[in-house]
């Protein structure tokens, strides 16, 4: 702990000191700062905001964008077509590659959206005593020494020590993801105590639900909480996907295959066979054309777009492109518990009394339900006891459920008071009637130094009730009585004296199960004086029921997590809550079954190894602040697990954004966390990520499913090209702009369908794909080659036998080109499904892009061949019936050979194990 003389305040230690040592400390006082103490201070401090990142400029991140290989191989390709005066072609390149470059330049400013949401949590505005006056203020202006002044709905300026206080309540969520307000003391905790257990403090950028309370502020911007999680943001790099990986190495070998082909092809030519050197010149410039995938780019762009819009239906918004795509590749979810997995809403799962434990049906704030005993059924109005045990939580209540415009229902006030308002409900209690048959006349309202809340009512008969709620220990100390056996009117039943061991056994065992448990009383009497006070319920209270409750798990995030794992995906919750809640609610949704719940306490304690080792093997962590979440994720990420995160704090931020897709909650989750992630959820819904993953894979697979239609085709073009050389033609069987012309037509219009095709059955049945597995693998090697081989053959045989035939140079390349583009057409309908067979009703007509791109192919290539304009340009010709169905020959020669391929593969048993790679 720094000394005050130090120019920097004491930071993380505040709860451990009392209010008194923190005023001499900070060298303060009640009343607060003079105006000239205050003036002084900031020029020590510095202003109450987060300090801003250095950011580079507009031009800068605009041409980092083009530091792409597969940018490279376009902007050459441009070049190549601008060298032979195709500038249609040009500018289509140039206009993709624009386009990528703007996609990331308007992304990449994630992280300063990122920490400029983190920055605009701190309130603008604070009130403040100084020199014993009261007034409001910027709180940039807010010094250590100040003191300032909270009350219901106020954003905590800075980080305070409380030293005055009237039932404060303070929602932390956003820094610790615990979904309930804290109560807030003013008694000093240990110094090892987790953030969301640091009672007597209130955290810069938390929002007061609930009281009164006057602080005194110990840290101001960089030094908060709040900026200490920005200085976790700031020091966490993007990291890149696998896509972007394979893609980058899948560029790079490919070029370097290019390159090495058209050297060898130049000096065969020039050298072996003596041709000039500019023909050989000429010549590779065509198989440079022909080899490099310039749509690649381009409809990787569509394809993922594609997927952009398919998970918006699913309630995914995504934010990064490539996000859509890496989702399909993650290993392990890693996920908040409150909200996401959960419904946020705090429900009655159990009512105990002396001698019975009901169940009850329904979850949330709906009112329906039902109560059972032992499996049976149970109307509370024939069972006074239990009646009386809903209705004594039902007045014993501040808060209010009430219906939306929209038909849900949501509660103002306490969530627990809320559990018990809906508990009254199921139970055919309304609030109204309640109210107005039982009125309130008194109340002590709940403060935490007490523990209780107590209520004053007067039955329709007159007869005077004081009922009490709160935590169990403090209500056992009230009572002396508990009901001996269930049956008579409501305060008529036998009494016996209170089993206070029982009772706790009962705790125990509901608290075993992850239960919040409150404990019901009363008695039959009237306060002693005019009003109701403390010395009125001391003792003399009968002991009614303990109540458990808990915000229990989606049904439908239930169904979710048993699709990742049957997906092969690993599912861990990180959460804030405490480890018995984590667990119980884990149990649910079988997650982390049999295994035990790991807190934020034993992580600090954990070196790399043992870090690497429980991230992998456990899967509930509890009590998790930012750096536990942060240190997770890169635990897993450096064992090659492909991680996604979910968060909606910011608390979560840094962890969203070093995950390899971040996953935020768009309706209750704060801007810093949207900001950092990859993608949002418009509905916090945990299964709206499964949905997600099954769209992601589908993308995954439809840009196989283009490579692998889009290589064959432009292999099949180079071999034409290099065998024309081998084989000493002496002309060439294609110019370089009639390759340029077979790319733009089959890439522009034939590869976009395969952006269309659905995700195949199956899909969410097999494991993820490994991390560092090639785009390319041996298998698709050698479809590629395979495929390649048959639209060479096709085509290099039309040309040769029509050219030898005595057709003229012009009709043979003509029939070349068509045939090549037949091909393609044709293997469009194999490339729908990388194993299944096209010979069916959905393999031929699925997909009606692909059907509509074929008639728009056709009828280019209609162009192309018979109009003059495009004769003069590409040197076509027309072509006959017979050479017409010469072409469909060499185009059915693909379709036929793909599909018995496939045919094969799935007949060997390969298909399931070749998929995975």
């Amino acid at each position: 702990m720094m000394h005050r003389d130090d120019n920097t305040p004491p930071q993380s230690d505040w709860h451990t000191f009392s209010v008194e040592q923190t005023q001499r400390e900070l060298v303060t006082r009640a009343n607060g700062l003079t105006l000239t103490e205050a003036q002084s201070r900031i020029s020590r401090y510095g202003p109450n905001r987060l300090a801003e990142p250095a950011r580079r400029g507009p031009l800068t991140r605009l041409l980092h964008q083009f530091h792409n290989v597969l940018l490279y191989a376009m902007m050459g390709a441009a070049a190549i077509t601008a060298l032979l005066g195709h500038w249609l072609d040009t500018a289509v390149l140039m206009t993709a590659v624009l386009v990528n470059a703007l996609i990331g330049f308007v992304q990449e400013g994630k992280a300063e959206s990122a920490l400029a949401a983190i920055r605009a949590m701190l309130a603008p505005h604070a009130t403040v005593v100084r020199g014993g006056t009261r007034s409001e203020i910027d709180a940039a202006t807010l010094v250590p020494g100040d003191v300032v002044v909270l009350a219901s709905g106020d954003r905590v300026p800075a980080d305070v020590r409380l030293m005055a206080s009237r039932e404060l309540r303070v929602d932390e969520s956003a820094l610790t993801g615990e979904s309930e307000p804290v109560q807030k003391t003013l008694e000093t905790v240990a110094q090892d105590a987790v953030l969301g257990e640091r009672w007597c403090m209130a955290y810069a950028g938390t929002v007061v639900v609930h009281g009164q309370a006057e602080g005194i502020v110990v840290a101001t911007g960089t030094r908060t909480e709040l900026g200490r999680i920005n200085r976790l943001l700031t020091g966490v790099e993007n990291g890149t996907t696998p896509l972007l990986r394979q893609i980058e190495r899948f560029g790079h070998g490919l070029a370097g295959v290019i390159a090495v082909v058209s050297v060898l092809t130049f000096i065969l030519g020039w050298l072996w066979r003596g041709e000039p050197a500019g023909d050989m010149f000429m010549v590779v410039v065509a198989l440079v054309a022909s080899a490099i995938p310039e749509g690649l780019p381009a409809i990787m762009t569509v394809i993922l777009a594609r997927g952009v819009q398919r998970m918006a239906r699913e309630k995914a918004i995504v934010r990064r492109l490539p996000a859509v795509e890496t989702l399909g590749a993650v290993t392990v979810i890693c996920t908040d518990k409150t909200g996401t997995l959960t419904r946020n809403e705090m429900t009655v799962l159990r009512v105990v009394t002396a001698g019975r434990r009901y169940d009850v049906s329904g979850a949330g704030y709906s009112p329906g339900g039902k109560f059972s005993l032992d499996g049976t059924g149970v109307d509370p109005h024939t069972d006074p006891e239990l009646l009386l045990a809903v209705r004594a939580g039902a007045l014993c209540n501040d808060a209010r459920v009430l219906q939306d415009d929209n038909g849900g229902w949501r509660v103002e006030g306490d969530p627990t008071e809320g559990a018990l308002l809906v508990l009254g409900a199921k139970a055919g209690l309304s609030q109204e009637a309640l109210h107005a048959q039982w009125p309130r006349k008194d109340a002590i309202p709940f403060e935490s130094q007490h523990r209780f809340m107590s209520t004053y009512h007067v039955d329709p008969a007159g007869t005077p009730w004081l009922f009490v709620k709160g935590a169990p220990e403090r209500i056992f100390e009230m009572c002396s009585d508990q009901i001996a056996e269930p049956g008579g009117q409501a305060g008529d039943q036998a009494v016996a004296a209170v089993d206070i061991d029982g009772w706790r056994r009962k705790v125990t065992d509901a608290a075993a199960q992850g239960l919040r448990v409150l404990a019901l009383a009363f008695r039959q009497a009237a306060p002693s004086g005019a009003r109701l006070e403390f010395s009125d319920v001391e003792r003399g209270f009968t002991l009614l029921a303990l109540v458990g409750m808990i915000d229990p798990p989606r049904t439908e995030a239930i169904a979710a997590v048993a699709e990742c794992h049957r997906a092969g995906i690993r599912v861990k919750m990180i959460t804030g809550d405490h480890a018995e809640t984590a667990k119980a609610i884990g149990a649910k949704l079988d997650i982390g079954v049999g295994k035990p719940a790991v807190t934020g306490a034993e992580l600090a304690l954990m070196g790399e190894a043992e870090l690497r080792r429980v991230a992998l093997e456990i899967d509930v962590f509890a009590r998790a602040s930012p750096e536990h979440k942060l240190r997770l994720v890169q635990a897993l990420q450096d064992d090659g697990q492909v991680v996604a995160m979910t968060g909606d704090g910011v608390n979560d931020a840094p962890a969203l954004k070093r995950a390899d897709v971040g996953v935020a909650m768009g309706f209750k989750g704060t801007e810093a966390a949207k900001e950092a992630a990859d993608i949002v959820l418009t509905d916090d819904n945990f299964a709206s990520i499964a949905k997600a993953v099954r769209q992601g894979r589908g993308v995954y697979d439809n840009l196989k499913k283009f490579i692998l239609f889009m290589l064959p085709a432009d292999g099949g073009e180079a071999l034409v090209v290099v065998a024309g050389v081998v084989l000493a033609l002496g002309v060439a069987p294609l110019t370089p702009a009639q390759v340029l012309w077979i790319n733009m037509v089959t890439s522009s219009t034939l590869g976009i369908a395969l952006a269309f095709e659905r995700a195949e059955p199956g899909i969410m049945e097999r494991m993820p794909r490994p991390s560092g597995a090639p785009l390319l693998s041996w298998y698709f090697a050698w479809r590629v080659a395979f495929v390649s081989v048959l639209m060479m053959i096709g085509t290099l045989g039309l040309f040769y036998l029509e050219w030898r035939n005595g057709a003229s140079l012009a009709s043979a390349r003509t029939m070349a080109v068509n045939a090549l583009v037949a091909a393609e057409m044709f293997y469009l309908l194999n490339s729908r499904s990388i194993f299944r067979t096209a010979l069916s009703r959905q393999g031929l007509f699925g997909n009606r892009i692909a059907l509509l791109t074929i008639g728009v192919c056709f009828l280019l290539q209609m162009i192309f061949t018979y109009t003059p304009f495009m004769q003069r340009t590409f040197g076509s010709a027309p072509l006959n019936l017979r050479e017409w169905l010469e072409v469909l020959a060499a185009g059915l020669l693909v379709f036929i050979g793909a599909e018995l391929e496939k045919w094969a593969v799935r007949r060997a048993g390969w298909a399931e194990r070749l998929t995975m790679q």
